[in-house]
């Protein structure tokens, strides 16, 4: 596949969409329907967007070619990370910087930066290959000092 845009960018562009309409939603149904709404949506096109990465992976999936396609998410010092441990099983880390979060919060998103970005994370592993499953337990985003991804690849 040819030159992606840095995914950094991609959300600024979708952010820039998706605001005008968010809050016509929420005029319309109220904040909880617009952003139950929201969060369904997102979810469906982070499926989507996990189903075409792993189209586009060689010799299949699993936890490394998972851990390779991460590069599109840091492009443009998007996150800064932290390596925390990393097997063949795991890939854990800690993101000590996040643009997206502070994107979010400048363009006056941030009480749905979690629906723009951080729940696409796991949600993207189910398109991408099911085995790979995401626990974590805080964000930058909702306010804590880092966000700890920690993947595990169940065969």
């Amino acid at each position: 596949m040819g030159e992606r845009l840095p995914i950094l960018e991609q959300r600024r562009i979708e952010a820039e969409v998706i605001k005008p309409i968010y809050e016509e939603m929420v005029a319309q149904l109220g904040k909880v329907q617009a952003q139950d709404i929201l969060d369904a949506a997102i979810r469906k096109a982070a499926i989507a967007q996990g189903q075409s990465f792993a189209a586009e992976a060689e010799g299949g999936t699993n936890l490394e070619t998972f851990a390779d396609i991460q590069k599109h998410w840091t492009a443009s010092g998007a996150l800064e990370i932290e390596p925390v441990d990393r097997t063949p099983q795991t890939l854990d880390f800690n993101v000590t910087r996040c643009r997206y979060s502070e994107m979010y919060k400048a363009m006056g998103l941030g009480e749905i930066g979690h629906l723009l970005s951080c729940n696409r994370d796991g949600t993207f592993c189910e398109g991408y290959d099911p085995r790979i499953k995401l626990e974590r337990t805080q964000t930058l985003m909702g306010g804590a000092s880092h966000c700890d991804f920690r993947y595990t690849f169940e065969e």
